[in-house]
């Protein structure tokens, strides 16, 4: 296990009484995402073992230290995983303070989801439950400049601290600004961002305002690096150019 049945996942003692200790079977089905790290599957809350992503109303900043909300991001992210293998399969590991079921969990085709979510940037190893387990990973995201790692952000676990008022100067992670090895990843965002970033079949970056013609039939896939922009010079900023109509 990468988190201690004994402690719980957050630390806290929640040894169950002995007559209590029954197995708990894995969860299989169609998973929702709640958020980069956190799905439901039939009704149960299921928390990631071993990874750590931005929270939903985390804001980072990309390469050319334009904010995006990387939380949002990352859901969209691992909605589109999950969506092209499911169910997903999430074997139990503990129960955190919160009661949720943490688990280790598996698409349909058996790809690990916290690796990928480490391998693309859309999370952390969480060093503290997972042992190392996702570090290798992480290294090839950070190192390939792709998800968070395009630009510079605070780890989740001090972000909440900050929002918990925990500390006051929470450490920021900053990628050395050299060129990019590949195209970082970006993806959806919120109803107040609603310009379509497309990468056209000859690679061209283009964006699409809700009042052009083919805003509707444009679609947003993360996984290619396209993405959502809050206005239109952020989009001009990041490297993209208006459609033509």
């Amino acid at each position: 296990m990468l988190a201690s049945a004994a402690t719980g996942y957050f630390g806290f003692d929640q040894r169950p009484p002995t007559h209590l200790k029954t197995p708990v079977q894995p969860l299989i089905g169609r998973a929702s995402v709640v958020d980069g790290d956190t799905i439901e599957i039939r009704g149960e809350r299921v928390r990631i073992n071993g990874i750590d992503a931005p929270e939903s109303a985390q804001i980072c900043k990309d390469a050319k230290g334009a904010n995006y909300r990387c939380g949002s991001l990352a859901a969209a992210a691992l909605a589109e995983y999950l969506e092209r293998s499911s169910p997903t399969h999430c074997e139990f590991v503990d129960r955190d303070r919160y009661g949720r079921f943490v688990g280790n969990c598996r698409r349909a085709d058996g790809k690990n989801i916290a690796e990928w979510l480490a391998r693309n940037g859309h999370a952390l190893d969480w060093p503290r439950y997972s042992n190392g387990t996702y570090a290798s990973h992480q290294s090839a995201a950070k190192k390939e400049r792709i998800g968070v790692w395009s630009g510079s952000f605070q780890p989740p676990w001090d972000w909440r601290a900050q929002q918990r008022g925990k500390t006051a100067e929470p450490a920021i992670v900053h990628v050395p600004e050299e060129p990019a090895t590949t195209t970082p990843r970006y993806g959806l965002v919120s109803s107040s961002c609603r310009i379509k970033g497309n990468i056209a079949a000859e690679g061209d970056r283009i964006y699409h305002m809700p009042d052009q013609k083919f805003y509707a039939k444009t679609k947003v896939t993360a996984s290619k690096g396209e993405r959502w922009f809050c206005s239109e010079v952020e989009a001009q900023q990041a490297g993209w150019r208006p459609a033509r109509q």
